[in-house]
């Protein structure tokens, strides 16, 4: 059964989750944050079956997230690396961590706790305006149409109805 793509719909978590696919991809990403580079690795640490770990490697260099870099002429055999698009999404993986740490962590604690460097301290993730640096929550943020929204869908009276809704308006 061939699943919907969203990689063409007007939003980008449907995108995001287009791109991820599975369950698989970010704990692939994860290992990657971790230090881990080469196929085996990979396979070692998430106990993944190797078709299954060569698909999501795959799909990961094609979105240019990781880079293969020849560690090895004959055979020739591969790093996977992060690339700035793929660092970019340690933001994502630490929100997801800070989330599960909240509402998933039994009572001995988050299995792991996020250090920053620069500080010094032990921290987790946290969504803060990128104007003022106050929290983002639901409660005080909405949702509306961004310059990259297909203008053929945005007179739809669904679209207008839901986006209304945000800034609210009636309809």
């Amino acid at each position: 059964m061939k699943r919907t793509s969203f990689a063409q719909w007007p939003c980008s978590i449907a995108r995001t989750m287009d791109l991820l696919g599975d369950w698989w991809t970010p704990l692939v990403l994860r290992e990657a944050f971790y230090g881990i580079r080469r196929f085996d690795e990979f396979q070692q640490e998430l106990g993944i079956a190797r078709n299954t770990l060569a698909d999501r490697l795959r799909r990961l260099v094609g979105e240019g997230l990781l880079e293969k870099r020849a560690y090895q002429a004959d055979p020739v055999r591969y790093d996977y690396v992060l690339t700035e698009k793929g660092a970019d999404f340690y933001g994502v993986l630490a929100a997801m961590s800070r989330w599960g740490d909240r509402w998933l962590a039994e009572e001995a604690g988050p299995p792991i706790t996020l250090h920053h460097d620069t500080c010094g301290h032990d921290t987790h993730a946290e969504v803060v305006c990128a104007h003022c640096a106050g929290p983002l929550t639901a409660e005080n943020t909405r949702a509306r149409l961004g310059s990259g929204y297909p203008p053929k869908l945005a007179n739809r009276p669904d679209v207008v109805r839901r986006f209304a809704a945000q800034e609210g308006l009636t309809t």
